[in-house]
């Protein structure tokens, strides 16, 4: 945690970790160009949105940032509302929404606490005691329909009249669209992951969906049907529709495993509710405990099913099994 700074609300400073692209790569002491948001999924609408960050931070001679938020804004709300179901889904968990924001070359991302602190900071207070005084603020990009502040009350002709005074440049970006004038945004991509639409999905993000975590101990009841597994806790409330995938694994090697998948909560031999992402590496056994993998999503073959026994099950998982062996023999990896 950043708390180096005795001129700043002790709350604001336990409030921020800072991720650097870099170890030892700047300091949020020096100055900063930043974008804010949510940034769930890192579309391309996003990645837009960066490459004009990292472009106005090379120019101006700045350190590029993204000040983002843990949980979900909305989320906070609908938890204090006590409405889970305005809660919106995830695309990506926080470590892979991170890492995919550095990938884009950012030198580093501010992970705000999305708490009652930050909910009920004026606007005012926000961009004097968090942007300028806490980030070093002095080139901001925001989308233009932005607000921010106690009640939303904050916008950018409030951000653009304090920053004149202070010497903050606020700059606007405009909505991106697809080939047939869609706006892409992270509501699209949800829709597209919720109806299996792996293909539209990637036309969003600019890749395929993907899920990242350390392989888990399971059950091992695939190991004795004969599939087995490796086990991947998910992040909560997961955007992705429930059901069987033709994944590419990887993190197990020099190159890219194939593999079938399912995402859920494994009706016939559980009813805990804990969704688990489970995927079995076709013709190869791996000892992936502990490993931290990445498992791309390359095709919906079936939604998530409660068989009568294992016999069916068993006999299903076969079939899925052949069906990503004809995906791979036609498509590769």
């Amino acid at each position: 945690m950043e708390t180096s700074n005795p001129q700043i609300s002790p709350a604001i400073s336990t409030t921020l970790l800072a991720i650097p692209r870099m170890p030892r790569q700047g300091h949020a002491q020096q100055q900063t160009a930043l974008s804010i948001g949510n940034f769930d999924g890192v579309h391309l609408g996003h990645q837009s949105m960066l490459q004009r960050l990292r472009e106005a931070a090379t120019a101006e001679q700045l350190q590029s940032a993204v000040l983002t938020f843990s949980p979900h804004p909305r989320e906070y709300f609908a938890e204090i509302a006590r409405r889970p179901e305005l809660t919106p889904t995830h695309i990506t968990g926080l470590r892979d929404k991170v890492q995919t924001i550095l990938g884009c070359g950012i030198d580093r991302v501010w992970v705000a606490r999305f708490n009652r602190h930050l909910a009920e900071m004026s606007a005012l207070a926000f961009i004097e005691d968090l942007l300028i005084a806490k980030l070093n603020v002095r080139w901001l990009l925001v989308g233009e329909d932005f607000r921010f502040g106690s009640k939303r009350a904050g916008d950018i002709a409030l951000l653009r009249q304090v920053g004149a005074a202070r010497g903050v440049s606020v700059q606007t970006h405009a909505d991106i669209v697809d080939g047939r004038g869609h706006r892409i945004s992270s509501s699209e991509v949800r829709a597209a992951l919720a109806l299996g639409d792996l293909i539209r999905a990637r036309a969003l993000l600019g890749r395929h969906f993907a899920l990242t975590g350390h392989v888990i101990h399971g059950q091992k009841l695939g190991r004795t049907l004969g599939f087995p597994t490796m086990n991947m806790r998910v992040t909560d409330r997961c955007a992705a529709r429930s059901g069987i995938y033709v994944v590419a694994v990887h993190g197990l090697g020099d190159k890219p495993l194939p593999g079938i998948a399912s995402l859920g909560v494994r009706p016939t031999v559980l009813d805990n509710g804990q969704i688990l992402l489970e995927t079995h590496v076709l013709d190869a056994q791996i000892d992936a405990y502990g490993k931290l993998v990445r498992v791309e999503f390359l095709q919906h073959v079936r939604d998530e099913e409660k068989f009568p026994d294992l016999t069916t099950l068993t006999a299903a998982m076969n079939a899925d099994r052949q069906h990503a062996r004809a995906y791979f023999a036609l498509h590769g990896l």
